[in-house]
């Protein structure tokens, strides 16, 4: 239809409109964070940025600056080694010219032993100071007065579950003068760290144990039971006990080293502290290391378990992360045809292509014509595709950690996508025409490239499906992502050739549409006003979406931002005086609160919702299957997102049937939700060694069997089988 080839340029404006007041928002927000300062404070951890430079800041003096970590009661963080688990906690400075800054002064962490782990790490506070060497060429900008430095911090705090944070952080330290107020926390610090120890110090390999010699300590050292950290991680069990005995002045160990094993040096650091009541004495020894290392572990970067399920999958063809060859494409490719169908009986879609093809009737006699918009428009469509599908594998392969729908996880993609259905909502119910807006010149070039505008209602109804998910798609994206490039976007292209085929082919082939559809009449403007409520219910959706994204304030201010918005389309549709009165005070309305409350919108939480104690479901935490399977329990694992529609179909059908809740509750089954809603590294990783490229994900765990990965489309009995061969 004419209107829908105009509506694609006309609808990219509003959103322009509507994501540049968003912008500001978004600026705003970044402000604030920049004039928080020094200082950043988590529900977990307070941390700040110190300064001591007690000649000021000039070359051959002392500066020295630090990120002091005060953990709330039973939380720590991680030393340079973090044992058997855990990370430790990194620095990223920004300078000015002529200043560098060296490695972390870490002082000597303490051993914390969660269950059969052991890690190393801080408790209550910390202070990790970091020298900063002034160049003797350093010369500070014209009428400067303080040096400015910038941290960008991030650090794993952990009781019994963990969570990743982060800040930026930005401190003023004045040229000349003297900075010491933070004087005796630096020399607490620097006192925990440990000394140089110059003496003969070794590592034989015998076996699987490491036999340790350190010569040199002082003397009132000689004779005590010493705590013992090596530097290098991967190489002993951290939680196995050792041996230590003295031999004259000569510290000696045995240590067990890790079956897992991933390093081999030839000079192993370690650590050798004393600690009598609140005195601690430490020294670094750097052993050099006789013999042959053994073999090192098969690598691996997944858990035994989801090893084992990977090559049990591989071999029972339900996993397409391993393709054994040619047949796997294509099943691939035949999933992903059959999923891009699908996706046009979604809400956010089927209106739009319905109103497409009931467009047919109007134009029966002009088959040319109808064959080139459906060829272009299936170009668009498939070009988009494409273009989604590259992107997404480019940032895979530069290190980021994304799968399909990764653009829903942003708030400002999920606003722009509720004011464009708005707009198409609006349109649909008769509120405005789209030619009404539009200049005579636009309208004659339309008219002159109509395999343009047939291309763009492909592009369009591309972003249009973006916040739609498909059932069958998620075994064809977990391989794509795994393919060679070639192969991976063919499979993207064919998921874009199964959503254009309907109007490809009642383009193609005029009797589809003519035996399908009623001749043109009025139940024709009916039927594209009844399109209107599946549009405001996806946009319903999409505001409760970023709800989970921004919290209650952000889906308020989207609110309030659609219906002002929808107060200046109608004002344009006014005549005469009324039109230039009502337009104007809409528009600085719409001005004003998008100013006001626009940066809600884009302002993420600062935590995922915390669930309920005694809640059925609990949140999924990276090695927490493993901790609950070893413990003897099985696990079923629900990887979802707000705006995944499949996911919310399963959850409050199957995943909420009485009969399935009484047999895993028989089966004393854990049930863990890893929510995708948002931006999460984790489990991205985790979704990716499942071999899938998406959400909806369901698993089920078990002691000693390899993990059972459920369709995407739950049914009752399916569930209930899986739950039966526990």
């Amino acid at each position: 239809m004419t209107v829908f080839q105009r509506f694609f340029r006309f609808a990219i404006a509003i959103i322009l409109v509507a994501g540049g007041a968003l912008s500001t928002g978004a600026s705003a927000q970044i402000v604030s964070q920049t004039k928080a300062g020094s200082v950043v404070s988590t529900e977990r951890v307070r941390a700040e940025l110190m300064a001591q430079a007690p000649d000021g800041v000039a070359p051959g003096q002392p500066v020295w600056v630090g990120l002091q970590l005060a953990h709330q009661p039973h939380w720590h963080t991680y030393w340079k080694n973090a044992g058997d688990s855990g990370l430790p906690t990194q620095l990223q400075w920004t300078l000015p010219p002529g200043v560098t800054a060296g490695d972390i002064a870490w002082p000597v962490p303490q051993k914390i032993t969660i269950g059969t782990l052991a890690n190393y790490g801080y408790e209550g506070t910390v202070l990790l100071p970091v020298p900063l060497t002034i160049a003797p060429d350093f010369k500070p900008p014209l009428f400067a007065s303080d040096l400015e430095v910038k941290l960008k911090a991030s650090w794993l705090v952990c009781r019994t579950e963990c969570i990743p944070e982060d800040g930026e952080f930005v401190l003023k330290i004045p040229l000349k003068g003297s900075t010491a107020l933070n004087r005796a926390a630096f020399e607490a610090a620097l006192a925990a760290h440990p000394k140089p120890l110059a003496g003969d110090s070794r590592v034989e390999i015998a076996g699987d144990t490491l036999k340790l010699s350190v010569a040199g300590l002082p003397a009132a050292m000689q004779g005590k039971t010493l705590e013992f950290f090596p530097e290098t991680p991967e190489v002993i069990e951290a939680a196995a006990p050792f041996t230590q005995a003295w031999q004259g002045d000569v510290w000696t160990a045995q240590v067990p080293l890790s079956s897992q094993r991933s390093n081999s040096p030839a000079v192993m650091p370690v650590v050798l502290e004393y600690r009598s009541g609140d005195t601690a004495t430490a020294y670094r020894a750097e052993a050099k290391v006789l013999g042959t290392w053994p073999p090192l572990a098969a690598a691996a970067t997944v858990s035994p378990a989801l090893d084992a399920a990977l090559r049990a999958n591989a071999g029972a063809g339900a996993n397409p992360a391993a393709p054994s060859g040619p047949a796997s494409l294509v099943a691939a490719l035949l999933g992903a045809l059959l999923g891009g169908l699908i996706l046009n009986l979604m809400p956010c879609v089927f209106p739009v292509l319905a109103i497409k093809v009931v467009g047919f009737t109007c134009h029966a006699g002009d088959r040319r014509a109808h064959s080139i918009s459906a060829l272009a428009y299936t170009a668009g469509v498939i070009a988009s595709f494409l273009a989604l599908g590259g992107l997404m594998l480019a940032l895979r392969s530069a290190g980021e950690q994304l799968g399909w729908g990764f653009q829903l996880q942003s708030p400002a993609v999920v606003a722009a996508l509720a004011v464009l259905f708005t707009v198409i909502g609006l349109n649909l119910a008769g509120l405005f025409e789209f030619g009404r807006f539009m200049p005579a010149g636009m309208a004659a070039l339309e008219a002159r490239h109509p395999v343009v505008n047939a291309f763009l209602s492909g592009v369009l109804a591309v972003a249009i499906a973006s916040p739609c998910t498909a059932p069958f798609m998620g075994a064809s994206l977990g391989l794509a992502v795994s393919l060679p490039a070639a192969q991976a976007l063919a499979v993207f292209g064919v998921i874009g050739l199964g959503m254009a085929l309907p109007y490809l082919a009642a383009g193609l082939v005029p009797a589809v549409a003519r035996v399908l559809l009623p001749r043109p009449g009025a139940w024709m403007d009916v039927f594209r006003r009844l399109m209107a409520f599946p549009m405001f219910a996806t946009v319903a959706w999409l505001v409760w979406v970023l709800g989970q994204q921004t919290g209650i304030d952000g889906a308020g201010a989207l609110l309030a931002l659609l219906v002002a918005l929808s107060a200046v389309l109608w004002a344009f549709t006014l005549a005469g005086r009324s039109r230039l009165v009502v337009a104007t005070l809409s528009i600085a309305s719409f001005a004003l609160l998008a100013g006001s409350i626009g940066q809600n919108i884009v302002k993420p939480l600062e935590s995922a919702p915390a669930v309920a104690a005694g809640a059925r479901w609990q949140p999924w935490e990276p090695g927490r299957v493993d901790q609950i399977v070893a413990d003897g329990r099985p696990v079923f694992v629900d990887f979802t997102a707000a705006w995944c529609v499949t996911c919310q179909y399963n959850k409050k059908t199957t995943l909420a049937n009485a009969a399935v809740l009484a047999d895993l509750a028989a089966k004393n089954v854990v049930l863990l939700r890893a929510d995708w809603t948002r931006r999460d590294p984790a489990i991205s990783a985790a979704i990716g060694q499942l071999g899938r490229g998406g959400v909806p994900v369901y698993v089920m765990y078990q002691a000693g069997r390899a993990p059972q990965v459920l369709p995407e489309v739950l049914s009752v009995d399916e569930v209930r089988a899986a739950i039966a061969r526990l």
